[in-house]
């Protein structure tokens, strides 16, 4: 039942995010690679949205809300 559910809430949220094409050099995907590899991260793409949340956090301050529904967090 637990897998069901979270499969639900994880549709939910797919369904919520919008794709983006980002180019990275070789060597800085082959780095979010070992990332994953380490077990730091489930996939790349959450490591690259780690660290979007990281920096819109630290320059949040510079950013001027266009909401009050502007959230950091997924």
């Amino acid at each position: 039942m637990y897998d069901s559910c979270l499969t639900g809430v994880i549709s939910l949220l797919v369904l919520t995010m919008k794709r983006i094409t980002l180019r990275l050099p070789d060597q800085q995907i082959a780095l979010l690679e070992e990332l994953v590899r380490n077990g730091e991260f489930p996939t790349v793409s959450e490591a690259v949205r780690d660290a979007v949340r990281e920096l819109l956090q630290k320059r949040a301050g510079s950013v001027k809300k266009e909401s009050e529904d502007f959230s950091l967090k997924v």
